[in-house]
């Protein structure tokens, strides 16, 4: 992966489905130096089998047909997680703004990063100069400084 020259009070977004970490570079393109400006966890997130009630229904063909079929269970984790997503996109949005920063980086897993697309306001969709697919919420800030600006 190319190193992002990262400028001044740009922001990087570390998230998925459960954490977020709002980082800024207060240092410059060339010694990048990110602090934690805002932490974001989500509620407690326990396995859809933890969190259902029923056992998944059944649906008829029609009025004249005995055929029948299962239907799909609802995941209510991952909808618990792009629920995050949503609230994510919104501190980020809001911080970017407050801020009136120049660039923002977002690394997260590839379903995080589309929930984040779809929930992103334009304004500030056009100020991501990087999409990493991948997961660095469990690291530690310096190592993710490491892969994201070298």
């Amino acid at each position: 992966m190319n190193k992002i020259a990262l400028p001044h009070d740009a922001f990087v977004f570390v998230g998925d489905g459960r954490k977020a970490l709002f980082l800024r570079n207060e240092g410059d393109e060339k010694y990048a130096n990110l602090v934690t400006e805002r932490v974001l966890n989500g509620e407690a997130n326990p396995p859809t089998r933890e969190q259902g009630s029923d056992k998944p229904g059944r649906a008829f063909a029609g009025a004249n047909s005995s055929a029948r079929s299962a239907v799909e269970p609802t995941d209510w984790h991952e909808i618990e997680e792009h629920r995050f997503a949503e609230r994510a996109a919104e501190a980020l949005e809001a911080i970017v703004r407050q801020r009136a920063a120049p660039a923002v980086v977002i690394a997260a897993p590839a379903k995080t990063l589309s929930d984040l697309r779809q929930s992103l306001h334009s304004d500030v969709k056009n100020k991501v100069v990087a999409e990493i697919d991948k997961d660095f919420t469990k690291m530690p800030v310096w190592e993710i400084e490491k892969h994201i600006i070298g």
